[in-house]
């Protein structure tokens, strides 16, 4: 387990972000409401669904994964949060992937992605009903992408 990675400054403002934008985009919540910051820090890193996102590089790097995520993936917070997010998926899966991010690029968000993923280890899955939301930071600015699931299975 990832110790108290959730309680790091940088780490509950992404939360704030990643949750403001989901309500607004999609009109419900991610997690339930809370007034303490740092408690909805702690239940989305805790959650039992997969959440990760990117940024806005020209390759873009992961910047958040929950701990779903970081097992499925598996990868440290160290090893995620320096990985470009294309590695997510296989080479040959790499096109569809990119064509998936600007459909939610141009229309804010889609839900109902699935496709298949591999893990650092080379397990390769499935996702299925995923959500890609676009974010953006407190002034408006673009500052990348995230994704939702809670439905995967492991290929051969």
């Amino acid at each position: 387990m990832s110790e108290n990675i959730w309680s790091q400054p940088q780490v509950i403002e992404w939360t704030q972000i990643l949750l403001n934008n989901f309500e607004r985009l999609l009109g419900y919540q991610l997690i339930a409401p809370s007034e303490n910051q740092q408690q909805q820090a702690k239940e989305l890193f805790q959650a039992n669904f997969v959440v990760v996102s990117h940024g806005t590089e020209a390759d873009p790097i992961l910047n958040y994964g929950n701990q779903v995520a970081l097992d499925l993936w598996a990868m440290s917070w160290q090893k995620l949060t320096t990985t470009p997010s294309r590695l997510t998926a296989e080479a040959v899966n790499r096109e569809e992937r990119k064509s998936m991010l600007d459909q939610a690029k141009t229309q804010g968000y889609i839900n109902n992605y699935s496709g298949v993923r591999i893990a650092s280890n080379g397990q390769r899955f499935y996702i299925n009903q995923a959500i890609i939301w676009n974010l953006e930071d407190f002034s408006g600015k673009k500052c990348g992408q995230a994704a939702t699931f809670s439905n995967w299975q492991f290929l051969d």
